[in-house]
């Protein structure tokens, strides 16, 4: 974390889908209380009409694919191979 008190904010981008449409419209990170998340915008209109607004989804950043995978066994020296 920086020196600057970051907690409560955040900042979104312009995403550059590549041809994805399911891909986020808007990708950022923010603080919250310590812990930085990433967020995920989508830009969607209202099935019976409306005002278009934006969907959120917040992901930890500290939260990897990796972390799912188990830790391998230790080798056992006495087992021949």
């Amino acid at each position: 974390m920086s020196e600057y008190d970051n907690n409560l904010s955040g900042v979104l981008f312009k995403n550059d889908k590549e041809g994805n449409e399911s891909r986020p419209d808007y990708r950022g990170k923010c603080e919250i209380e310590g812990v930085e998340y990433f967020i995920s915008a989508w830009i969607r209109t209202p099935k019976k009409g409306g005002d278009k607004f934006m969907s959120l989804s917040f992901k930890p950043k500290e939260q990897n694919y990796e972390a799912n995978i188990p830790e391998p066994a230790p080798i056992d020296p006495d087992v021949p191979f």
